[in-house]
C-alpha cells in the first residue's frame, strides 16, 4: 500500500487547558484545543492530540499560550452516538512555543473515495465536497472531508471514484446545527478548504 503524504503546520494559541484525550498502549494523550486565526480574521479552533511526554518540555500551558504543532490530519469514526460521526484531529509530532503569525498549512495527497458532489450554494458560489482517503504506513488510512472552490471546484468535480489527488490547503472548523430527537444540537465540523492541487512528484516523502 502506498503511503500518502500528510503534514500539517499550525501556528495558533490555545483556546484551553490541556485535557485528557484518550490512553493507548499505557500512553497517555491529551486533547489541546488550538485555536488559529485565517486571514480574513475568522479563527478555527482544531482539536490537536499529543503525548503527555511531549508536553514535558514546554512552559505552563494555559487558555492563550502560543503553540506550534508539526503533524498529519487523522480520522476516526465515533461509534459512540454521541458527537460527530467522523473525529477529525491533528496528530502532534512535534510541539513548539515560538511567537509568529497565525499559521494553517497543510500538504495532501492520496484517493477519491467517493464520487465528488459538485453544487451551487445560495449566495451563487459553486463548491464540491470530497472525501479523500489517504494511506498511512502500517495499512491504516485516514478519510478526510475536503472542499474546493470557484474553479477548483469544477476541476475537482470533474474527477472520479479511485483518482489520485494532491493539494495544499488548511484545516478549518465550521459550526452548524443538527437535530436530533426533536432537539436543535449545535456541531463542529472539520474539513480541509483546497487552496491548490499541486504535483504529487514534487512532495519530499
Amino acid at each position: 500500500m502506498q503511503t500518502n503524504n500528510n503534514k500539517i503546520f499550525l501556528r495558533g494559541r490555545l483556546a484551553a487547558p490541556p485535557s485528557l484525550s484518550h490512553v493507548n498502549h499505557g500512553v497517555e494523550y491529551l486533547l489541546l484545543p488550538l485555536s488559529v486565526r485565517r486571514l480574513s480574521g475568522a479563527e478555527d479552533t482544531l482539536h490537536v492530540v499529543a503525548a503527555r511526554d511531549q508536553l514535558s518540555a514546554l512552559s505552563l500551558l494555559e487558555t492563550g499560550t502560543p503553540l506550534t504543532v508539526r503533524g498529519e490530519v487523522r480520522t476516526f469514526n465515533n461509534r459512540s452516538g454521541v458527537g460527530s460521526r467522523l473525529v477529525v484531529s491533528v496528530f502532534a509530532k512535534e510541539l513548539g512555543q515560538d511567537e509568529g503569525e497565525d499559521e494553517n498549512h497543510l500538504e495532501l495527497s492520496g484517493t477519491l473515495c467517493k464520487p465528488p458532489i459538485l453544487r451551487t450554494t445560495p449566495l451563487g458560489r459553486t463548491i464540491c465536497d470530497m472525501i479523500v482517503a489517504a494511506n498511512r504506513r502500517y495499512g491504516r488510512a485516514d478519510y478526510l472531508p475536503c472542499i474546493a472552490w470557484g474553479s477548483l471546484a469544477y476541476r475537482c468535480g470533474a474527477m472520479g471514484v479511485g483518482d489520485r489527488l494532491a493539494l495544499e490547503g488548511r484545516l478549518q472548523s465550521r459550526a452548524y446545527t443538527k437535530e436530533i430527537d426533536g432537539q436543535i444540537q449545535e456541531r463542529i465540523a472539520f474539513e480541509v478548504s483546497v487552496m491548490s492541487l499541486t504535483d504529487e512528484d514534487t512532495y519530499d516523502l
